[in-house]
């Protein structure tokens, strides 16, 4: 685990300026910069980050955090991996966290990647000197700079090639990395052999695992380096790191079923495309997509092959779906795949048929009633049975609720019955008293509601909270037995008061340090939360001062006031002591002061 205090050093010597500009433009105004954002397609700039305040908000799709939560967001990275890239780019060394074998741990996992990177360079290299493999390659209409841009490469038809560029063949490290195959006899040779190779990368570009491609009929025709400690397919996408800034551009990800589809279709101009390495989409790669986008087309062979490949990737997303996101299918004609289509109709057809593919709810609803004869009361019962565990796996509500009114339409019944079978409670149900009145009937729009819209004022915790945020320092001048624990916010505010009390200095690298201090706390939600309101809107600086002592003013007549209240009710049991009635008029004359020093009342 890294050292909370190096975490703190390094958001400290980083801008989160200088961070997010390496991946995308920002345009300063005002006090703070913004961009389109990154996470959701959009044509205006709701991305906004606060160079004072370390921490950026998008107040289109939400997304928030500090510069370690950024490049978690964009890169794909994990928590630790974010650490080491920004304290790369800051000179910072990481420390060892202290635990047996983590440093060990670090040296075989660069030794892989060192591995990995040479046997790119050796591929790259045997392709000049494999006039069959260039051949295939112009055959499929590939240029040379796409097959630069991709790394493509060739595994010479030989037992043991990897031996010229690895002195060591007998290193361990060849076989952790899966580049060689040691068998029951000891005998140790390539993986990879007479294979067009496609070096696949992880989110931050570094080459993680191959697939080759057969060049006569030899089988398999695709072949993938198996799990290794840097791969594991149901998580990675071939394609993604060359096509992250395409797929933000086009507001949309293809997602295909080969590797020679994503080339092919970026020979083409069309560089927004993934695809899957031999897996089924998994649930994994759909959240991978959506932090990069707010729409998927999968794109498959309309053949029936390509029917089930779809089937399966709708399955596997019903329970990652969001309502403010789309997933789409695009069904080519069955003569054609992505290669070829692109090939045949050009790539302003192929763009145009994507914009067009058929929307997830459609393909489930049009899949369900060809396996129903939907003219039978028979039917019509299949539909609802074959449908119920697919729809109560879909986790956006509100695409649910759509689908259930199709499912109603489609087998002849209410929703209310629908919900019903499905073990759904109803959004409404129907009051008792109302004997059989026509509940479908559109009711009457209610007038909207006064102050629709704004958002509900602080609670006097919920302010203190606030101005802790906009100014961290304050939390030393807090008496943390007047905060009440009795909500989030509370809570968070005693554990930051905690932190002062204990000694541990306040986070210099702003209101993001603070945040990422209390990352994966039972506080990290709740304080990432009100820090993106103060991106946009914070108090003003003329009374900043004044409303926090209004406001511990609130706190300590809170206090006062149930103290009071204690004290009464114990007197009316006749239990009151000496002591306590002393205390209780201490209190009530408190309570006047308070009162005269200034309008507690009004907080």
């Amino acid at each position: 685990m890294i050292p909370q205090s190096f975490v703190q050093d390094l958001l400290a010597r980083v801008d989160i300026i200088d961070v997010i500009e390496r991946h995308l433009p920002l345009k300063k105004s005002g006090a703070n910069y913004f961009a389109c954002c990154p996470f959701h397609g959009e044509k205006s700039a709701s991305f906004s980050v606060s160079p004072t305040k370390q921490f950026y908000h998008c107040f289109g799709c939400g997304v928030h955090g500090s510069a370690i939560g950024f490049l978690m967001e964009y890169s794909g990275l994990s928590f630790v991996e974010a650490v080491k890239e920004l304290a790369a780019h800051a000179g910072m060394q990481v420390p060892d966290d202290g635990k047996p074998g983590t440093s060990a741990h670090n040296d075989t996992t660069e030794k892989l990647f060192e591995a990995m990177s040479a046997a790119a360079r050796f591929y790259r290299d045997q392709l000049k000197h494999a006039p069959d493999a260039v051949d295939y390659l112009k055959r499929r209409g590939l240029s040379g700079e796409i097959a630069g841009r991709f790394g493509i490469g060739f595994a010479p038809d030989e037992w043991q090639a990897l031996q010229r560029t690895f002195p060591d063949y007998q290193s361990k490290h060849l076989a952790e990395a899966g580049l060689v195959i040691d068998n029951d006899q000891g005998r140790r040779y390539d993986r990879f052999r007479h294979r067009i190779m496609f070096p696949i990368h992880d989110r931050r570009g570094r080459i993680i695992a191959f697939g080759g491609r057969v060049l006569d009929g030899g089988e398999p025709k695709y072949l993938n380096s198996p799990e290794t400690p840097l791969f594991e397919k149901g998580r990675e996408l071939y394609g993604l790191f060359l096509a992250q800034k395409a797929i933000r551009d086009a507001s949309y990800a293809l997602v295909v079923e080969g590797y020679m589809d994503v080339v092919a279709l970026a020979q083409f101009g069309v560089e927004n495309a993934v695809a899957t390495l031999g897996t089924a989409t998994t649930p994994h790669h759909i959240n991978t997509l959506l932090r990069h986008t707010e729409r998927i087309v999968f794109c498959f062979d309309g053949d029936a092959a390509g029917r089930r490949a779809a089937w399966r990737a709708l399955e596997n997303a019903l329970e990652v779906l969001r309502d403010d996101t789309t997933l789409a299918f695009l069904f080519l004609p069955t003569e054609h795949d992505p290669d070829s289509f692109i090939r045949s109709e050009g790539a302003d057809a192929f763009r145009k048929a994507a914009v067009n593919a058929m929307p997830l709810a459609s393909v489930l609803l049009q899949e369900l009633k060809e396996r129903c004869e939907l003219d039978t009361a028979e039917g019509r019962a299949r539909l609802i049975h074959e449908a119920r565990p697919l729809v109560t796996r879909i986790s956006a509500p509100m695409l649910r609720l759509q689908v259930i009114k199709l499912i109603a339409e489609a087998s002849d019944m209410t929703q209310t019955e629908v919900e019903q079978a499905f073990g759904i409670k109803p959004a409404t149900p129907a009051r008792a008293g109302f004997g059989n009145q026509d509940f479908n009937r559109k009711p009457r729009t209610p007038s909207p509601p006064r102050f629709q819209g704004r958002r509900k004022p602080p609670s006097a915790i919920g302010t203190l909270l606030r101005l802790v945020l906009q100014h961290p320092a304050w939390a030393a001048r807090l008496p943390v037995d007047l905060v009440p624990d009795e909500s989030a916010e509370g809570r968070a505010m005693i554990a930051i008061v905690d932190l002062v009390s204990l000694g541990e200095p306040i986070p210099a690298g702003g209101l993001g340090a603070l945040i990422e201090r209390f990352r994966d706390t039972p506080h990290g939600e709740t304080l990432s939360r009100i820090g993106a309101e103060l991106v946009d809107t914070e108090f003003e600086e003329a009374i900043v001062e004044t409303l926090f002592e209004d406001t511990l003013r609130k706190l300590q007549a809170d206090a006062i006031a149930r103290e009071i209240t204690e004290l009464l009710e114990q007197s009316k049991l006749g239990s009151l002591s000496a002591a306590d009635r002393h205390r209780l008029g201490e209190l009530l004359l408190e309570k006047r002061n308070l009162a005269g020093a200034g309008k507690v009342s009004d907080l």
